[in-house]
Parts: C-alpha cells; sequence; structure tokens
C-alpha cells in the first residue's frame, strides 16, 4: 500500500507504534493498516510464515461456526468480542447471509476498530448490528450493555471469543471471564473460542510472538490445546472438539490434504 491509499487516522490514533488490530487485517489482505503495522507484520512473517495460514483459517473457522450456529443450532443472536477491524466474512455478514434476521453485537475498546466498524459493517434490513466499546475483563458490563441495546438474553447466543483470550495473560483469569460471560447467557448458548497455541511449530512462534509483545501491541500468550479445552468446561462440545482450526468442519475436502496450524479452535453448547 502506498501512503496516498493509507487509511484516514482518527483522532487519537499514534500512527508510530504498532496495533494488533491493524496487524492481522495486513496478513488478511486489509488496507485498514499503517507502515509500522506492515513493518512488524513482515518481520513476524519472516520468522514465522505460518501466520498468515493461521490469520486466514482462523476467519475460516469464523465462517463456519457462524454457519453451524445458525443452520444447526438455530442461533438468531451473536455476540463477537474483540472485533477486530473489519475484513470478509464479518460475523454479521455470514449470520445474516444464512438468517437477515439475525443481530449482532460487536465489542471492542478500540476506537480505531469501532470508527471502522461503525462505517463499514452494515446490517442487513431485516437484521440488527450494533457496537459496543467495552472491555473484555469486564463481561457482566459487557452483557448488561448488549441486552440494553440489542439482545435478548432470555433467548440462546452465540459468543465468539476469536483470538481474544490470549491478550489475557493469566489463564485462569481467561477462563474466569468466558465463564462469567457464559453465566450471563441462557441454556442452548454456544461458545466459539479460537487461539493461538505452540504445539506444531513451537520454537518459530515462541520467537515471533516475542518480537510482537516488545513491539508496543497488546500482548499476546500462545495456549496449549489442553487450556483452549478448558474453556469448554461444562458445555457440550460439539465434533470434532478441539482442534487446528482448518480440522474443524471443513466441508467436502478431504481432510487428509490439509495442514494442521498452530491455531486450535472449538464450538460448545450450554446445557
Amino acid at each position: 500500500m502506498t501512503e496516498s491509499s493509507a487509511p484516514a487516522t482518527p483522532p487519537g490514533i499514534d500512527t508510530t507504534v504498532s496495533h494488533s488490530p491493524r496487524i492481522w487485517n495486513y496478513w488478511l489482505g486489509g488496507k485498514d493498516n499503517y507502515e509500522i503495522d506492515r513493518t512488524i507484520g513482515d518481520q513476524f512473517r519472516g520468522i514465522f510464515p505460518d501466520i498468515v495460514d493461521i490469520a486466514r483459517s482462523s476467519r475460516g473457522f469464523l465462517k463456519r461456526s457462524v454457519e453451524y450456529m445458525v443452520h444447526e443450532a438455530g442461533i438468531r443472536q451473536f455476540l463477537d468480542i474483540g472485533t477486530g477491524l473489519p475484513t470478509v466474512d464479518n460475523t454479521h455478514e455470514v449470520a445474516q447471509r444464512a438468517a437477515p434476521d439475525a443481530r449482532v453485537v460487536y465489542v471492542d475498546n478500540d476506537p480505531m476498530v469501532l470508527a471502522h466498524a461503525r462505517a463499514l459493517l452494515v446490517s442487513a434490513p431485516e437484521g440488527v448490528t450494533e457496537y459496543i466499546d467495552a472491555d473484555l475483563r469486564e463481561p457482566e458490563k459487557i452483557l448488561e450493555a448488549a441486552a440494553r441495546t440489542t439482545l435478548d438474553l432470555d433467548r440462546p447466543v452465540g459468543l465468539m471469543l476469536l483470538n481474544i483470550l490470549g491478550h489475557i495473560p493469566d489463564h485462569e483469569e481467561a477462563r474466569s471471564i468466558a465463564a462469567r460471560l457464559l453465566d450471563g447467557l441462557p441454556s442452548g448458548s454456544h461458545l466459539a473460542v479460537a487461539d493461538g497455541t505452540n504445539v506444531i511449530r513451537g520454537p518459530e512462534f515462541d520467537a515471533a510472538i516475542a518480537i510482537w509483545n516488545q513491539s508496543g501491541s497488546l500482548p499476546y500468550t500462545l495456549r496449549t490445546p489442553e487450556q483452549i479445552t478448558r474453556y469448554f468446561d461444562g458445555l457440550d462440545v460439539v465434533e470434532p472438539g478441539v482442534v487446528s482450526c482448518p480440522l474443524w468442519r471443513p466441508g467436502a475436502v478431504d481432510v487428509g490434504s490439509i495442514r494442521e496450524v498452530d491455531e486450535f479452535c472449538g464450538v460448545g453448547r450450554k446445557p
């Protein structure tokens, strides 16, 4: 991207410091990023080329998990926390293609993310798409705001926590946040989680994450698949369980030809 095609800068945004949603946007082929984001993104990719496949695999899991919740679980409401910058197949687009009346609440506490989301993520006429400025560490406030604006918390909700719980360094705190969010949702609600792991190319991913964490971006902690599985304690885990993202219900694809990546995911139903 040339400087002339760089995104307009909302007030209060420091374009000299890398920013994780913008780096992720860059890896997904988006245009909402700056030179510093591309520099850190390229350094990361130079050490760990799989990151682009991970970003795309995570987006593929989002699409398939939302489609599953709509078509097979009958979910018509979604709470997507840690929205990130809009790219393609965002939660409301996937949900409303399948069910135009779906209601989606996006949650983030980043002013650039919220500015772009409000401008670009437009709901289908039959449905609703809303945005909340809130912090993941305050789940009760998130639920209160979502219920006040858009969601009926007496009906099942699809809770999307993709590549966000890794930003909570302490795993027990991350588990507590996920559990508190689920506590406010009724039976039949579903949880989708995806986060980075270091079980396939661990040393390279660990080295790249060290660069990420030293760059000024919001720090990220890799989890083990076993730790990711713990987010589903008390839930009915949907087949095939917690697996590398490309292996989660890949559709009409030869599973033997799929290359696993260091991003594990799963979906669980609240009894």
